[in-house]
């Protein structure tokens, strides 16, 4: 189980912006994750349960029980949240886990960064997920500590670990009132309808493993009075003896029952915010998120001569990977690499023009990685890469390409020129 809770005060996009950038000036991180965070496991136990929650409600829709209004958001997207799970699991496995960096301080300590940051985000925002937002918070994230490029690009999946662990939670509350209802529903067939144990339709045969069946009592107290209600004059004395004994306690049947409606609604909103992310989620074009907050691509945009932004995507992303791998080989940061093979590209633009070793994946993926290892102060090792030879034709394409496209535009505006009349 996480260490924190996935429920808590709201915090508006400015409240939660700046308690972000003082959470990264906190953090302390260490370059792997604990294998004992591994969220899997937990996330498997979560499924377990909410299926449990699921089947309870169904059958207690079919018996004629009152459902939990917040059950009515699981009933319906059940389906969505098993897909979710299963693509998690298929997605995240341990050792890719462990490559995250995680944190080695404070309470989050041996979590991956990405989980507990995702896991904030969750908890401030009652789980209500939009794209826009997410730029905006890892940016503010950003402004105090530089999050990697692996991270940015899969803090959907924990962001959807978080939401399944809320669900959980909702439907430990769920799962408990509709075992609370039942109760009520037993006491009325014996003492109302006078019904014998074998005439008696419903028992509580369900799994109250780590289920205090008995300690929620606001539950058990509102669906009481609501079915003793029902009764009319015959359930008019077991109301008086609920009355006397919840005033014992310092409450009556009224506060307890608005208390258990507000409860009621907040779970209802707090559940379809979850399933809803989860939806958003699965839609959002994370490409976008991830080009519009990752530092490395602002970096190579830079590009003096223009090459990179122009280049398709798988183009791109070897770029970009270079830079990861050459982080993980040397061990310094992503950021740090992408800037010095900035400084090499500009150099060579201002003093030699040379359009070539101007281009900044010159140094990333060509004969230029020497010089970049040079300024890192870091030994290099040659090796052969097919790729890399693939990447560099297309690379020089793209630079004829943008010089002929340049040389054309220049020529075309001198020949459209209007001439002077000579006297």
């Amino acid at each position: 189980m996480l260490p924190f809770n996935v429920n808590g005060i709201v915090l508006d996009k400015n409240q939660l912006q700046k308690y972000l950038e003082n959470l990264a000036s906190e953090h302390i991180l260490c370059s792997k994750s604990n294998k004992e965070t591994y969220p899997i496991p937990r996330l498997k136990d979560n499924f377990s349960y909410i299926t449990k929650t699921y089947d309870i409600l169904n059958v207690n829709l079919k018996t004629g029980v009152q459902i939990h209004p917040a059950g009515e958001w699981l009933l319906d997207n059940y389906y969505i949240i098993e897909e979710t799970v299963k693509g998690i699991i298929k997605e995240l496995p341990l050792k890719k886990y462990r490559n995250f960096v995680g944190i080695a301080n404070g309470e989050y300590k041996g979590y991956a960064r990405i989980y507990c940051l995702a896991a904030e985000i969750i908890l401030y925002t009652d789980g209500k997920l939009e794209i826009e937002n997410i730029k905006e918070l890892l940016k503010s994230y950003q402004t105090k500590k530089t999050l990697n490029m692996e991270e940015i690009w899969d803090i959907n999946l924990f962001f959807k670990i978080v939401l399944i662990e809320k669900i959980r939670r909702i439907c430990e509350s769920i799962y408990s009132s509709q075992l609370q209802k039942l109760k009520v529903e037993s006491l009325v067939e014996r003492f109302l309808e006078k019904k014998s144990k074998e005439e008696q339709q419903f028992k509580i045969v369900y799994d109250t493993k780590n289920v205090d069946i008995g300690g929620n009592r606001y539950q058990f107290i509102e669906y009481l009075s609501y079915k003793l209600k029902k009764y009319g004059r015959q359930g008019i004395p077991y109301l008086n003896i609920l009355e006397e004994e919840v005033k014992k306690q310092g409450f009556t049947v009224e506060e307890v029952s608005k208390k258990e409606h507000y409860d009621i609604a907040i779970k209802k909103v707090s559940l379809g915010n979850s399933i809803k992310s989860i939806h958003e989620l699965q839609r959002m074009n994370f490409v976008k998120v991830f080009e519009s907050i990752n530092g490395v691509e602002e970096i190579l945009k830079q590009d003096p001569v223009n090459v990179y932004d122009n280049m398709d995507y798988t183009t791109k992303e070897y770029y970009r990977n270079k830079v990861k791998e050459i982080s993980k080989k040397i061990k310094l940061s992503e950021i740090y690499i992408s800037q010095k093979a900035l400084e090499l590209a500009n150099s060579v633009y201002e003093k030699e023009g040379s359009v070539k070793k101007a281009h900044i994946g010159y140094y990333l993926i060509d004969n230029g990685i020497e010089e970049l290892y040079n300024i890192l102060q870091i030994k290099y090792k040659k090796n052969n890469n097919k790729v890399g030879l693939y990447i560099s034709v297309i690379s020089i394409i793209s630079l004829i390409i943008a010089v002929i496209l340049s040389i054309n535009l220049i020529v075309g505006a001198t020949s459209s020129r209007p001439k002077l009349n000579s006297f």
